[in-house]
């Protein structure tokens, strides 16, 4: 294996595992304030589909992924009216969520199918660009790339180093408690739940302005269901979301390793690879369910009723 494949294998995992590093970010705040949302899958599509028809309407890619994280804020806000206001079930809700947004994706998207436009450009970073191996993968993607890895950085500030990041969790561990200490319970979880939305709708963005530029029907592939076994992975830790991302990113790109090694396989096994490794994730958590819950919030999917 020559430099120059290794170098293009590491620049592809980045691309891959960035939208599900942002779709991961988002899932993580909204359970750390004790929500599960299992509507990632529906407001990646409707971000997609948002962002790229503003993209073919206006022109502008930046007017383009705002549209897309606007698109998955209103899909989030929907999500939290019911689990939250209305105390519904957080699961059902979640799973509404998936099937409305795919349907309603599939409406509005069916006049852009085969439509072509101008991705988000790379933006390639003079000199680190040029360092051997890493240079091409981290300094010269385009800008959401970038953005993932800030995003890394700043929420792990404010989920350990920040008064904001304290309430949110106090809200996920014990919400009578936090309400108690003079916490606005709801007012913590609808902005967990917006942020979530937001990064979904970007990671539903990214796939249809950066990663392929267009828009098919069902597109995000069960990115959304990946990225909520990357946060159980993870254990609700930042660091390694983006590892076990841009793990399950270099399983999404194995045929390119292989045919560059000279190994023949079907196409369609190794896209089985990431969902595989997904069920295999799982499964090997579920089997010690002490290790599973070792850090996840204590009130996770429970609804939170304030006393009158």
């Amino acid at each position: 294996m020559d430099i120059d494949l290794i170098t293009n294998i590491l620049y592809a995992t980045i691309r891959t595992g960035t939208p599900l590093i942002l779709v991961a970010f988002g899932e993580m705040v909204c359970e750390k304030s004790g929500v599960l949302n299992l509507g990632q899958e529906g407001m990646m599509l409707m971000g997609a589909v948002v962002g790229f028809a503003a993209a073919v309407v206006t022109g502008s890619l930046m007017l383009a992924i705002l549209m897309a994280i606007i698109a998955g804020v209103c899909m989030s806000l929907l999500f939290g009216f019911l689990s939250i206001t209305l105390v519904s079930n957080q699961v059902a809700s979640g799973l509404a969520l998936t099937i409305f947004g795919g349907g309603l994706s599939a409406f509005i998207g069916a006049n852009y199918v085969g439509v072509g436009i101008e991705g988000v450009p790379p933006l390639v970073i003079p000199f680190l660009s040029d360092i051997p191996v890493i240079g091409k993968a981290f300094f010269a993607q385009d800008p959401l790339v970038y953005f993932s890895f800030f995003m890394g950085g700043l929420l792990f500030f404010v989920l350990t180093r920040t008064r904001l990041g304290l309430k949110l969790r106090a809200v996920g561990e014990n919400p009578e408690a936090a309400n108690s200490m003079g916490i606005h319970v709801h007012g913590i979880r609808y902005m967990a739940v917006m942020f979530g939305g937001a990064m979904a709708g970007l990671a539903g963005g990214y796939l249809s302005l950066a990663y392929t530029p267009l828009w098919s029907d069902g597109m995000t592939a069960g990115k959304g269901w990946i990225a909520l076994a990357l946060v159980v992975f993870a254990s609700w830790k930042v660091g390694r979301i983006m590892l076990g991302a841009y793990l399950f990113g270099i399983a999404s790109i194995m045929h390119l390793i292989l045919q560059g090694t000279g190994f023949e396989i079907s196409p369609s096994i190794l896209a089985m690879l990431p969902y595989v490794a997904t069920i295999f994730v799982l499964v090997l958590l579920s089997s010690n369910q002490s290790k599973a819950k070792l850090n996840a919030p204590m009130s996770l999917g429970v609804a939170y009723r304030p006393q009158l």
